[in-house]
Parts: structure tokens; sequence; C-alpha cells
């Protein structure tokens, strides 16, 4: 089965997006905040993270970035979420995200993009 990691401080979104991937199959940890980001990598092993860019005093985009840069990690895809960034905010060519969503999302449009990174 496949394990996707969830991280965004707002627990109410993280419940409802590890509801809906666990309801279409895959198995889902959260992290409310960045700071053991590596740590829950290394043990969990996810084949997908899904990363929102404000979290509290951390930025998901320097995150994304540490992710894409790391010789052990960056073969994992990023979906980056976020409700007050564009996609332009994040399009670096240094640690740029797989894919990028805004909130509030839609489920299937969600479900859509773990299925087309995953399969990727």
């Amino acid at each position: 089965m496949r394990r996707i990691l969830v991280v965004d401080d707002d627990k109410d979104i993280l419940e409802v997006i590890q509801y809906v991937l666990e309801d279409s199959g895959y198995t889902v940890e959260t992290l409310t905040n960045g700071h053991t980001l590596f740590d829950k990598i290394r043990t969990y092993k996810p084949d997908l993270i899904i990363l929102d860019i404000m979290l509290g005093n951390m930025d998901g985009r320097i995150l994304c970035s540490q992710i894409k840069s790391n010789v052990e990690t960056y073969t994992i895809p990023i979906i980056m979420i976020s409700a007050s960034h564009a996609l332009a905010d994040i399009n670096s060519p240094k640690g740029r995200p797989d894919d990028f969503i805004s909130k509030p999302f839609d489920i299937d449009s969600l479900v859509n993009s773990v299925e087309r990174q995953i399969v990727a």
C-alpha cells in the first residue's frame, strides 16, 4: 500500500485529507509542523508528501527545497497546498514541487493529483 505524508498546521485539513486518502486506499501519516519532517521521512519512507506552504513559523517552500536538494529524498514527489499563495509563488527551479493545489481544494482534484504523482 502506498504511503503518503501530509504536513499542515491546520488539524481540520489534516483530518479531511487523511480521511479522503485512506478512503482511496492509501496509508497516511500526518505532521502539524515541519520540525521533525526529515525524521518522519526516514522512518515512514513516504511515496508522496503533501506539504502546506504556511506552517506556522516555517515556510513549506524552504522545506520543499531542502527535500528536493537532499540526495536521499529528492525523488519523493511533493504536492504543495496553499490558501494564500499561487503556483507562481513557489515555482523556483531549486525545490520545485511536483504539483500544486489551491485551498480550498476539490476532493477529486486532490485524489487525481495524488494518483498522477504516485504513478509517475
